[in-house]
């Protein structure tokens, strides 16, 4: 008789809204309420499944709130399973160990959430013995591997730890934990129920090493399909892992080539094109798209000065495919070049490539622009700092794309001005 779990992390309950671009507020509401959703998710497919338990990998919450009604769904969500003799296994991760709830919800007699003291659990299904290891961090730092504190393998029983760890460090993600792939593999455990880091990866060797990902992506930095593990063990010790959809809202970049293109209904009409074919390859329910307009095109000016009309176009054409959200769109388009090569004789285009030459090129101003950012930055709270780069390389390009986009858009309202362009 098999042993069947879900394996899942980092769900995030109430997780703040990161974007400063979800201006529309029925977006904002769908993306607020996507990580519970994604949650209610993972315990139908639990119910579906018929599973012998669900496992989190840890951060099943934000960080420190006290959010009752987050309190009174997670304890519905529990008895659901409860009420299905299905076992819960939990770790808490750096965000868990900020939780007011984590400390203070009693939980079903089903739920078993591991302490600070590494711990093995044996259970017996059918001719399986499985022993379940887990070790929780009281405070947000785990500057050191934990590895060495778990317990040893239990001898003829399939071993299956659950760890909350940045492994070897990645981009976005705070160490935590740290510990090496080879060392898990060595270590004589069937199968790491891993957690910590938002993307989906397998690490190949003699163990199984899942690190899920999280199930619901909360902005465009998380884009992409989410999904959990379903993990079936065998009789015969043979461990099988299947990935389902759990996200409900599927953040995309999307690009949208204006190159040409020289009247606004036809830039319209490219925006809907690119729109369908990227709501055909969504899996998810809903498509939140990240639009980038490129190319060389007529239009320039006249998108740059309206691009909130721009946007209103967007908006309208995902209301019509349906389910298709914009959350921002980006401009990396031109104006056209003259048959020379070159940009036409225009003094509104010549000031513009004279601000982009011979004024932003200075490491001075370029200075004072940095700062006025990094100003700025302190004043807002840390979830939504990540717009201006989640490092110093990506601060630099944020930096880079606002210059030359400053300089575009001054340009472009100069040129509409000159022509008397209402």
């Amino acid at each position: 008789m098999p042993f069947r779990f879900v394996h899942t992390a980092d769900i995030h309950l109430d997780s703040p809204l990161r974007s400063l671009a979800l201006r529309n507020p029925d977006l904002a509401e769908l993306v607020g309420d996507a990580s519970r959703q994604a949650f209610v998710a993972i315990v139908d497919l639990c119910l579906e499944e018929q599973v012998d338990a669900l496992i989190i990998a840890g951060d099943l919450y934000d960080g420190d709130q006290t959010s009752m009604k987050t309190a009174r769904f997670l304890a519905s969500q529990m008895e659901r399973l409860h009420q299905a003799s299905i076992r819960t296994y939990l770790i808490k991760g750096n965000h868990d160990a900020l939780s007011k709830i984590a400390r203070e919800l009693v939980m079903p007699e089903t739920v078993r959430i591991f302490g600070g003291h590494a711990e093995a659990l044996e259970i017996t299904k059918g001719s399986l013995q499985v022993a379940i290891h887990g070790l929780s961090f009281a405070k947000p730092q785990a500057p050191e591997s934990l590895l060495p504190k778990y317990r040893p393998p239990v001898q003829g029983a399939i071993n299956i730890g659950i760890m909350h760890s940045s492994l070897a460090g990645s981009p976005g993600h705070d160490a935590y934990a740290p510990c090496n792939v080879l060392d898990l593999h060595a270590s004589g455990f069937d199968y790491w129920a891993l957690g910590h880091i938002h993307q989906r990866a397998q690490h190949a060797g003699t163990a199984t090493v899942i690190m899920p990902g999280m199930p619901q992506g909360r902005d465009i930095n998380e884009a992409g399909a989410k999904t959990v593990s379903l993990v079936t063990v065998s009789d015969d010790g043979t461990i099988t892992v299947e990935e389902r959809l759990t996200s409900l809202a599927q953040f995309q970049r999307v690009d949208v080539d204006l190159a040409g293109v020289s009247e606004w209904r036809d830039a319209a009409a490219a925006i809907e094109t690119a729109l369908l074919r990227e709501r055909e390859r969504t899996a998810s329910p809903h498509l939140v798209a990240r639009l980038r307009l490129t190319g060389r095109t007529p239009l320039n000016w006249h998108i740059r000065r309206d691009i909130d009309l721009m946007r209103t176009e967007a908006e309208q054409r995902g209301d019509r495919i349906g389910k298709t959200w914009i959350e921002k769109v980006e401009l990396s388009i031109d104006a056209p070049l003259s048959e020379a090569g070159t940009t036409t004789a225009d003094p509104v285009v010549e000031l513009g490539v004279l601000m982009r030459d011979e004024v932003i090129s200075r490491s001075a101003f370029r200075a004072d622009v940095s700062e006025m950012v990094r100003e700025l930055l302190v004043e807002l709270p840390a979830e939504s700092r990540d717009f201006a780069g989640r490092d110093e390389a990506g601060f630099e390009r944020f930096i880079d794309s606002l210059l030359a986009e400053g300089t575009e858009d001054i340009a472009a309202r100069m040129k509409l001005a000159d022509r008397g362009t209402s």
